[in-house]
């Protein structure tokens, strides 16, 4: 069941994508400030209770519906409820909109619109960098756009599905993204997370990414250059601000050869004050356009990996 939901769940994203102003989105959005507002207190403990609520509340509402419908009604109504609930947490169309309005604008020599529209995607101040570190962000964050929203939801889902939570690790994981990033942005609506609840929803994200970032890692090296994104994810990882996403970033610039790293990622949101050159870039070929296609193959071929792998173990389980 696991295969054929996230299969068709894929298509369908691919086919009608969601709108990023559509009510699913919408009502997250609500749910995660309603919570800051009504629980959030400033202790650790009511912080814990705040995640559990906003993330782990709505999983088991999940799971609940996906036994009541498999026992209640059959196994095929709950296929179909999984794929509804994969539609809106996994896909690429959620993101790649960016990715590919400021590749067009590089194939047409518009640097200052790709510049423009990476700002637009990241909240960042891009200011005149150089075509190739224009480059370099759009990869760095496309890699890891694709593995939040693909690969991390792939993940959890298979690896729960299998013991019968059905589609709550996909909703787990997503929601665990959401609350921390949403957290840990100022406000806008007057739902200000404190300073213990950005730390413990930072604390229970980093863990819940922690063994997908290193399958996603996995899955590039195989796909890629094996030995050269092993070494530069046993070398290279502990150069980027955050260690899930440096072993991502790091086993990419090995699996295609390219130079990436510097403070793409770091705190200061400020891509003007890069170092193209900074010593905490992994070795590899500067940035250019060709890379574009290298890494959007890279990815597709690991989404087919694993895609195979689920379809094995969804027929030995048949089989058994």
């Amino acid at each position: 069941m696991s295969f054929f939901a996230i299969l068709l769940a894929l298509l369908l994203e691919q086919a009608q994508p969601l709108k990023t102003d559509n009510v699913v989105f919408k009502t997250v959005n609500r749910w995660i400030h309603w919570t800051v507002r009504t629980l959030d207190a400033g202790a650790r403990s009511q912080a814990w209770i705040t995640w559990g609520v906003t993330v782990i509340g709505p999983a088991l509402l999940v799971m609940l519906v996906h036994w009541l419908l498999t026992w209640g009604l059959g196994w095929w109504v709950a296929v179909l409820w999984n794929i509804a609930l994969l539609y809106a947490t996994l896909g690429f169309r959620q993101f790649s909109h960016h990715f590919t309005g400021i590749r067009e604008a590089l194939d047409g020599g518009d640097e200052d619109k790709a510049r423009e529209l990476l700002a637009q995607w990241q909240q960042v101040q891009v200011g005149q960098i150089p075509r190739s570190e224009i480059v370099r962000h759009v990869i760095e964050y496309s890699v890891i756009a694709a593995h939040r929203h693909v690969f991390g939801v792939f993940f959890w889902y298979a690896a729960l599905s299998i013991i019968g939570l059905g589609p709550v690790g996909a909703v787990i994981y997503r929601l665990t993204e959401l609350a921390q990033r949403h957290w840990q942005e100022p406000a806008t609506d007057g739902a200000w997370a404190s300073e213990v609840l950005r730390s413990v929803s930072l604390r229970a994200w980093r863990a819940m990414d922690w063994l997908p970032s290193r399958m996603t890692a996995l899955g590039f090296a195989i796909v890629g250059s094996f030995e050269d994104a092993m070494d530069g994810w046993r070398n290279h990882a502990q150069n980027f601000p955050d260690d899930n996403d440096g072993v991502i970033l790091a086993a990419t610039a090995g699996a295609i050869n390219i130079r990436l790293g510097g403070a793409a990622l770091a705190a200061s949101r400020d891509l003007e004050s890069n170092d193209p050159g900074d010593s905490s870039s992994t070795p590899g070929r500067i940035a250019s356009l060709a890379h574009f296609a290298q890494v959007v193959g890279l990815v597709w071929r690991t989404v087919i990996l694993w895609l195979l792998l689920l379809a094995l173990l969804t027929m030995a389980n048949l089989v058994g």
